[in-house]
């Protein structure tokens, strides 16, 4: 994906009940490539980390710890979500088709935006909304 921008200091976290499979879908639909994986002891994760360009998301399995108590999914919340991600790509067109293929929810068509860029919106197998696009605010 991208490779123009900085690093972030900026790192959404998300949370997955099927935290593996999340991971797998990720790479396959968005090109996310997990740069640590952290189990716990029955398989689910504890922390990862996926990055693509400069950017990077980290994520781990719902679970009843102090930082998981703070957090809803949006199957919990009617769908709804209070934050979502936002991606970096050089060629939105070809993220849509491969996000298309994994079954990415499309909740906003691919469409030329008129601050510039190009862009669409989309929910992952678990309701996590995506907004993956051309438009490079470091730029």
């Amino acid at each position: 994906m991208s490779e123009q921008s900085p690093r972030s200091s900026l790192i959404s976290c998300l949370r997955y009940r099927d935290a593996p499979a999340a991971i797998d879908w990720l790479d396959r639909a968005f090109g996310l490539q997990a740069q640590l994986v952290i189990r716990n002891d029955d398989g689910t994760i504890a922390h990862a980390q996926l990055t693509s360009g400069g950017g990077m998301i980290m994520l781990g399995s719902c679970g009843d710890t102090e930082y998981g108590r703070l957090m809803k999914r949006p199957e919990q919340v009617g769908g709804f979500v209070t934050q979502s991600v936002c991606m970096i790509v050089d060629d939105a067109d070809a993220v849509y088709a491969s996000a298309k293929k994994a079954g990415a929810e499309i909740v906003i068509e691919i469409k030329d935006e008129d601050f510039g860029g190009r862009s669409f919106t989309c929910r992952d197998p678990e309701g996590q909304v995506w907004t993956i696009g051309t438009y490079n605010p470091w730029v």
